[in-house]
C-alpha cells in the first residue's frame, strides 16, 4: 500500500505541465467532494420528508446514480498524482537507481494501455446514450424520474482521459530518470520511508505548536 508521497517541481518543461495538470486534478477532487458533500445533503432531506411528511425525495436513487461516477472516478487522477493508490512498496522499496525508474516506468506504461482501454469501451458507451435528435439528448434515462444518463456515462472517459495524461508524464518523467540516471525524479511521486514520514508529520506538529 503507498505511504506518504512527495511530488518534486523545478523550472523544467515537464514540471511545468505537471504543476498545470495537479491544478486541474485538484478541482476535479474538488467536485468529487462536493459530490459527496450534496449526497449528504439529499440523504437528509429524504430522511426527513419521509420522517416529517410521509413524503421522500423523489428521485433520491436516481441520483445517487447520478452522483456516484462523481465520486468514484473524479480524483482518480489526483489519487494517482499524489501516490496514493495502492502499490507493492514492500517490493518496490528494495528497488533503487535505474532498476527502480525502469520498473516504475514499465508498470505505468502497462497501467496506461489498461487506461485506454477504458477510455474507449467507456466513450463507447457514452455514445450509445449520446443523442442529439433524442429528448434531452438521451437514449435512456434512469427509471424512477427519468433523469439523461449521458452526463453520468460521459464523467468517466474524461475523468480516464485525465488519468492517461498523468500516467504519460509519470512515465516521461520516469523515463528521463532511467537514461539520466537522476536521483529524484520531479513530477512523480516520490514514496517516503518510515523515518522521513515520522520526521515531516513531526515538523509539522511543530510549526503548530509554534502557531498557538
Amino acid at each position: 500500500m503507498a505511504g506518504s508521497a512527495t511530488v518534486l517541481t523545478n523550472s523544467s518543461l515537464l514540471s511545468s505541465i505537471d504543476r498545470r495538470l495537479f491544478a486541474l486534478e485538484s478541482l476535479l477532487a474538488l467536485v468529487s467532494g462536493y459530490a459527496i458533500f450534496m449526497l449528504m445533503v439529499l440523504a437528509v432531506i429524504s430522511v426527513s420528508g419521509r420522517q416529517f411528511f410521509n413524503q421522500p425525495l423523489p428521485g433520491y436513487v436516481d441520483w445517487i446514480e447520478q452522483a456516484m461516477p462523481l465520486i468514484a472516478f473524479m480524483g482518480i487522477a489526483y489519487t494517482q498524482r499524489e501516490g496514493g493508490h495502492i502499490r507493492m512498496d514492500m517490493l518496490v522499496g528494495q528497488l533503487h537507481g535505474r532498476v527502480l525508474w525502469l520498473f516504475e516506468c514499465l508498470t505505468s506504461l502497462a497501467i496506461l494501455c489498461l487506461i485506454l482501454l477504458i477510455v474507449w469501451g467507456s466513450w463507447a458507451h457514452f455514445e450509445r446514450s449520446f443523442d442529439f435528435a433524442a429528448p434531452m439528448w438521451s437514449r435512456d434515462s434512469s427509471i424512477d424520474i427519468g433523469i439523461p444518463l449521458w452526463p453520468a456515462k460521459l464523467i468517466a472517459p474524461l475523468a480516464f482521459a485525465v488519468l492517461a495524461f498523468r500516467l504519460g508524464i509519470q512515465i516521461w518523467s520516469f523515463a528521463i530518470a532511467f537514461i539520466k540516471d537522476t536521483e529524484h525524479p520531479v513530477a512523480v511521486p516520490l514514496i517516503q520511508d518510515a523515518a522521513t514520514q515520522a520526521a515531516a508529520e513531526a515538523a509539522q506538529l511543530s510549526d503548530a505548536d509554534a502557531r498557538k
